[in-house]
């Protein structure tokens, strides 16, 4: 596994080891590679250090803030038009039009308020952008993310009466937990509900969420190294 790497590291080398890793994964599960997004997490760090990653011709990238994202991104979307940003940390209210403007995928809706600020500036603003509802599954009181027994009626609420585009569901398994069984949750009330995506699966664990269906893959780690510490 390529952790802890050093500032030097080859990071078009890295992602093409995680995508053969991801491959190898989705083979072994009788899936197609194709079939797995690989969002690239260059959260904490600078644009620069982003760009090896785009000029090896990847163009799926997440992060976690969305004032970081703003200070870096407008440039390299300019760079590179294509390039589709996913929103995968936290978003308050005040910050649901900078993130609209931005961000092409946001993976963290996970309050009736929230969804509802982002189905106004939608409308608003005339652009569409695919959600992800983030679940809780591990029923941690520190963690963002609608309790498994209420997604159901939150699924419904967000695409019936506010009519937002959900595309699939999201999840952060606990660190001490086995994060298969989380997998395995997510995958259940995604079926129940319709939905295709399932957002799961981090640098320790992309493999296994792979196997459990995953069609995005969050990785940060393995291909840009250690994150230097956050400013601001």
């Amino acid at each position: 596994m390529v952790t802890n790497l050093e500032p030097g590291t080859d990071i078009a080398a890295n992602l093409l080891a995680v995508k053969a890793r991801i491959a190898e994964a989705a083979t072994a599960a009788g899936r197609a590679p194709e079939s797995v997004n690989l969002v690239a997490v260059g959260k904490a760090h600078p644009g620069e250090r982003i760009v090896p990653a785009l000029e090896a011709g990847h163009r799926i990238f997440g992060e976690n803030r969305v004032q970081e994202a703003l200070n870096k991104w407008p440039a390299l979307k300019e760079a590179f038009p294509e390039a589709r940003l996913h929103l995968i940390g936290p978003l308050q209210r005040n910050k649901v039009r900078r993130a609209v403007a931005l961000f092409d995928v946001i993976e963290t809706v996970d309050r009736l308020k929230l969804a509802r600020a982002i189905a106004e500036e939608m409308n608003r603003s005339g652009e569409r952008r695919s959600c992800f509802i983030q679940v809780n599954t591990g029923e941690e009181p520190q963690k963002a993310g609608v309790l498994p027994a209420d997604t159901d009626s939150f699924v419904a609420a967000c695409r019936d009466d506010l009519e937002l585009p959900v595309e699939g569901l999201m999840c952060i398994p606990p660190i001490d937990e086995e994060p298969s069984l989380h997998f395995a949750l997510l995958r259940e009330i995604a079926r129940r509900n319709g939905l295709d995506g399932l957002s799961m699966g981090m640098t320790s664990d992309f493999e296994a969420a792979v196997g459990f269906g995953a069609t995005h893959v969050r990785v940060g780690t393995a291909i840009f190294g250690v994150r230097p510490p956050f400013k601001g």
